[in-house]
Parts: structure tokens; C-alpha cells; sequence
């Protein structure tokens, strides 16, 4: 059946109606879904009702399903299935987390601007987070068109990155916030990988900005060049031009492409109001630098 979109920004974002994702979408439907995920980059699916199964049938649409960091990072049983990145902030028992967990600490580094998976081989595609309860002020999430802020670069700006590689690490981010307390299984598991800061998609044909809190180093500079570089790229892509700020409701599942989008969650009362949002994120199938394996540094260097 025929969809309805209604862009909220011109070119970046928009509300699709029409749609049941409870149920298997035909060959068109599924088409037309594709054909909105190119132009705007982030999807917004009002008043589903989704099961975790649906859910995951849904994003894998988009290629294979990743796989929970929170594997890596606990020993303890998860809230939910491995294949779900949980944005919670209750334990496994359905708890509101404390404010000193560990799991809370860490998960501090959403609130930074970031690209999901950006640390991973292969990187990470569509993300489609699912809202099952909301906090009733704040918890916002925040999404910035790196298309658009690309095609905004000043000339000579973007000659200068043309060709730069950038180390990404979970390990980077958290370091940012503080967490430095990795094991030496995260250690492994978070090993940096390359990444250019240009790159193109294949879908829309157009230039992005690739950048996130999780690059630690650009290649032939000094940390605190990289450092500075990083930090005058976010801000240019995060001008409010550039952002669409989502404001939840319960049943809402929004899409976006990790390829040419940042994002962030804005503060909220996490130890007083529970909120349940859950996440399916699928691979690139093809990896942004045409790196399938990953890139390590020495652990020595953290």
C-alpha cells in the first residue's frame, strides 16, 4: 500500500504514515521506506505497536542485526535480547538504575554526539530505536545532517580532509566522560578502527562528514590536532540548522542512517523516571573505507 511522508525539515527528517510495522511489508512498501531512508536520513514511524520480535523483523530489512555492546561490557544477564541495544535505565530486574552503576556511567556517552557503531567492523547502517516508555520532561534525542553540514564546508576545509582516516573507539568517547576502567576483554573488543572523515553514499550520491565523539586520532596528526579538528567539525555540524531534535512519544520508532548522521540524548531525570527506549542497529554491507577487518592499536597506547 501507498505510504505518506511529511517532512519536518526540508531535506533532513520526516514523519511517515500509513504504515503498520507489526506486520511483513511487500516489496513496494518496503521500496517506498527505502526511497524516504535516502532523503532524509532519519524516519520517524508514529504510534506502533511492536512486539521485540516485530521490532527486530522490521530492521532487519536493512541488513544483519548487530549485536548489544552491553554483551562485552557485563557479565551480568542483559533486559533484554542480545540483538537489542538497550537504552533503558533499569537493570535486568526492571529497576531505575542507580546513580553510581557502572552501566549508567558508561551510558553517560550517548549524550555525546555520536554515530552508532562508527567503532565497529563493519560499521553500523540504519539504527531504529523504539520507544516503550518516556520520561514526561526531557530525554529528547538530537540529529544533526551531516550531508548538509558537509555541503556547507567552506572549500578550503573540505580539501583539507580529503584523504584523512580517523581512528574510532568506543574507549575514545568514554574517555572523554571520565571512563577509563576497561578490561582487558574491552580493551580487545574496542581495539580502534579506521575510518575516513569524507565519504559518499551510494543511495543519494552525496558527500558526508563521517565524524563522532568516538574518533581519538586522525592519522598524521598530533592528539591535540586531532583533538581540535574533531572539535571544530562537531561544532560546525551541530549548528541548529543542521539539527532536528526529536521529542518522544510512546509508540514512536524512528530510523536514521548512522552513514551521514550524528545524534544524541539530551538530559533527563535518570534516577527518577523510568523510560524504556530499545534499539535495533544493522551492519554496512559495505564498509565505509571498504575495511571489513578491523584495526588495531596497542593497548598500551589507552
Amino acid at each position: 500500500m501507498a505510504i505518506s511522508i511529511f517532512p519536518v525539515t526540508p531535506r533532513f527528517a520526516a514523519e511517515v504514515g500509513d504504515i503498520n510495522l507489526s506486520k511483513p511489508l511487500d516489496a513496494a512498501t518496503l521500496q517506498a521506506v527505502r526511497d524516504g531512508f535516502a532523503t532524509y536520513a532519519v524516519l520517524v514511524f508514529p504510534a506502533q505497536k511492536l512486539s521485540v520480535e516485530q521490532h527486530l523483523a522490521f530492521a532487519s530489512n536493512f541488513g544483519p542485526l548487530e549485536r548489544t555492546v552491553q554483551k562485552t561490557l557485563h557479565s551480568e544477564k542483559l533486559r533484554v535480547r542480545e540483538e537489542i541495544a538497550d537504552i533503558a535505565n533499569m537493570d535486568a530486574e526492571g529497576r531505575i538504575w542507580k546513580k553510581d552503576a557502572r552501566l549508567r556511567l558508561f551510558q553517560m556517552g550517548n549524550r555525546l554526539w555520536h554515530t552508532d557503531s562508527s567503532f565497529k567492523a563493519p560499521s553500523g547502517y540504519a539504527s531504529m530505536l523504539y520507544a516503550r516508555s518516556v520520561a514526561p520532561i526531557g530525554g529528547h534525542t538530537e540529529y544533526a545532517d551531516m550531508r548538509a553540514a558537509c555541503d556547507a564546508l567552506p572549500a578550503t576545509m573540505k580539501a583539507r580532509l580529503q584523504g584523512l582516516i580517523a581512528e574510532h573507539s568506543l574507549m575514545y568517547s568514554r574517555r572523554r566522560l571520565g571512563f577509563t576502567e576497561f578490561s582487558p576483554q574491552e580493551r580487545a573488543a574496542f581495539a580502534p578502527v579506521l575510518r575516513p572523515l569524507l565519504r559518499r553514499i551510494p543511495e543519494s550520491g552525496r558527500e558526508t562528514l563521517y565524524v563522532a565523539s568516538h574518533i581519538g586520532r586522525i592519522g598524521g596528526m598530533t592528539d591535540a590536532e586531532s583533538e581540535a579538528l574533531v572539535g571544530e567539525l562537531i561544532a560546525h555540524a551541530t549548528q541548529r540548522q543542521f539539527v532536528y531534535t526529536h521529542r518522544w512519544r510512546v509508540g514512536d520508532l524512528v530510523m536514521w542512517d548512522n552513514r551521514c548522521t550524528m545524534h544524541r540524548g539530551t538530559e533527563y531525570e535518570d534516577t527518577r523516571w523510568p523510560r524504556d527506549l530499545q534499539r535495533a542497529t544493522t551492519s554496512d554491507r559495505i564498509d565505509a573505507f571498504g575495511l571489513l577487518e578491523r584495526e588495531s592499536t596497542a593497548a598500551a597506547d589507552y
